[in-house]
């Protein structure tokens, strides 16, 4: 069991937060990590951007965690996590915790008690390897790769037993726990879930957040029951953790959450705490998100993104409008800042920046909109509504289609492409943006090329440059070759002689 992959989320959604900070670099960050280490009303707005080579950190707190000199037009260096892939970050209370690739976890901080001096420190040590990080507001949690949990920092509410050393020293096992696939941490509670789908929660329960049918702390992990017996034989999918409360996603779409529901941030209608799992009256849930240090949730269907709590008018989930594309966006809807959720790749919005301004609002009202279409675009029993006559004036393609035999027609069933990538060509066609990742790449090349659209087959190439390196090139050579993107000959030449030719030489020479 796997989280989901890494979210791709706009830049532009950053835009406030590093504009102080040169474009150039920008374009070169690949992945980006935001986060408070308290509410944010007590804390600025920390971040970690990652280029292909190295790690920088943004933000005067974080820089002097790690001896750097803060610069609002610069972002600095850590040169310990040089040519280092990062797999995943995660913070808690005044912390921050990266897991590479390699297994290795290191921890910034500005509390004492973790002895940092003032410098990335590298917990695990030995042969120790681990696959998955989740901090606490106090403690950090460690799954390493044989499926045992470890536990380090402020661990005494826990129970657990501790040697001669300080918590903050020395990692303690947290017994009764084998073969776990994925570890979650909230406020002051931590959840698990096992190879073969079991879950168990241990930790601090006031509000009834570790599902267990009571406000009993707990000092060692409790198997949690699963809703009722219709979901015997349904897999868990995922589990996420907030302050005081936590959701529990099902293979079969249902999401069902416990704890606190103080600020509606479970999603049933009401404020009253549950101490066992409750089903939230949404469906055909693919993912969750929450923060431990905001009282709300986000749920995504595969269409539509959904939020809850943080204040006393969402008691239940609520489609967000203007259509995020990501967490991210959802979270800026609800914050003064939006979170990243953990560590994100990046996309980069193709389309001019004034595009929206000159366009009429009007115009782009007529997308999507329920009172206000004559044709429906249905993908996998999905709708995209839409008018004629706005598609004909944007495109040379919907012009010949609703012309002639097609003028009456007022659905049009879509085969070919994802609902999220027609979505998103759709999306540009109205506001001239769109917006293009490793995911959609291959799609919205193929659309361009069978709608004749060379606008959007510019930006696609404009992407590709952009993204093509030695690992990426096995995965664009087909595109590129396929529909002869001759601009893009010269950097996949360039490629091919300077890097990939040298090291078969050197492979071929070694082996003599």
């Amino acid at each position: 069991m796997a989280r989901s992959p890494i979210e791709s989320i706009d830049f532009e959604l950053f835009q406030d937060d590093l504009e102080n900070i040169d474009q150039k670099f920008l374009q070169s960050v690949v992945s980006i990590f935001s986060f408070f280490t308290f509410e944010e009303i007590y804390s600025e707005k920390q971040f970690l951007l990652m280029t292909k080579e190295a790690t920088y950190a943004y933000s005067e707190e974080i820089c002097s965690w790690l001896s750097l000199d803060h610069d609002m037009s610069k972002p600095q260096r850590i040169s310990l996590l040089n040519d280092v892939k990062i797999v995943q970050v995660d913070s808690g209370h005044r912390f921050v915790a990266i897991l590479t690739d390699d297994g290795r976890v290191y921890l910034a901080s500005n509390d004492s008690r973790w002895k940092t001096n003032k410098t990335l420190r590298l917990i695990n040590t030995g042969n120790d390897c681990f696959k998955m990080i989740a901090c606490e507001e106090e403690h950090l949690l460690l799954l390493r790769q044989d499926g045992h949990v470890f536990a380090i920092g402020d661990i005494s509410y826990c129970g657990l037993i501790i040697n001669e050393k300080s918590p903050y020293e020395s990692m303690i096992h947290i017994d009764n726990l084998e073969n776990v696939e994925l570890i979650v941490c909230g406020g002051l509670h931590s959840l698990s879930i096992t190879n073969n789908g079991e879950i168990y929660s241990w930790g601090f329960n006031e509000f009834g957040q570790l599902g267990l049918g009571d406000e009993k702390n707990r000092n060692t992990p409790c198997l949690i029951p699963f809703p009722n017996d219709d979901l015997i034989d349904i897999r868990i999918k995922d589990i996420v953790a907030g302050s005081n409360h936590s959701l529990f996603l099902f293979e079969n779409g249902q999401l069902w959450g416990c704890g606190s529901n103080k600020y509606g941030q479970l999603g049933l209608g009401d404020y009253i705490k549950r101490s066992t799992l409750t089903k939230i009256p949404i469906e055909n849930v693919q993912q969750i998100k929450c923060s431990k240090f905001h009282s709300f949730s986000l749920a995504y269907d595969g269409s539509s993104y959904y939020a809850w709590g943080r204040n006393n008018s969402w008691s239940s989930p609520k489609k967000l409008d203007y259509h995020p594309t990501s967490f991210a966006s959802s979270s800026a809807m609800i914050l003064s800042s939006p979170l990243t959720f953990g560590i994100t790749s990046i996309i980069y919005e193709f389309g001019s920046q004034d595009s929206i301004s000159y366009q009429c609002k009007s115009i782009i009202q007529l997308f999507d909109n329920q009172d206000n279409y004559d044709v429906k675009f249905i993908i996998d029993k999905k709708h995209i509504k839409a008018c004629k006559c706005n598609l004909k004036s944007a495109s040379e393609y919907y012009d010949r289609m609703f012309s002639g035999n097609w003028s009456e027609n007022d659905q049009v069933i879509i085969t070919d492409y994802s609902y999220e990538t027609y979505y998103a060509y759709l999306w540009m066609l109205h506001t001239g943006k769109i917006h293009i990742n490793r995911q959609n790449i291959t799609e919205l090349v193929d659309l361009a090329n069978c709608y004749g659209d060379e606008r959007l087959m510019k930006y696609c190439q404009t992407f590709i440059r952009s993204d093509l390196n030695e690992q990426t090139m096995s995965t664009y050579f087909s595109l590129i070759e396929k529909y002869e993107m001759k601009k893009l000959y010269d950097k996949l030449n360039y490629l091919i002689i300077e890097q990939v030719l040298p090291k078969v030489t050197d492979t071929i020479t070694e082996k003599q």
